[in-house]
């Protein structure tokens, strides 16, 4: 047996926050998207994107708090 029989993912937790940024922005090239279809690991997708809503809604409360108080 072979501990690649899922395919070819082979890419960090890192690699995945870097998709979830750029993907925030909406600036991912087809190339860039392809090659994360085929490598990211979905489960570190899923973390990525909570762990950056949680910043963003973290950020965005902040501000307020700022401009109002």
């Amino acid at each position: 047996m072979s501990d690649n029989s899922g395919g070819p993912r082979k890419s960090s937790f890192g690699q995945s926050m870097k998709a979830v940024f750029w993907s925030f922005f909406g600036v991912r090239k087809r190339r860039d998207l392809e090659a994360d279809a085929t490598q990211l690991n979905p489960l570190h997708v899923i973390a990525a994107a909570l762990i950056s809503v949680a910043i963003f809604i973290g950020v965005l409360i902040l501000i307020v708090r700022a401009v109002v108080g």
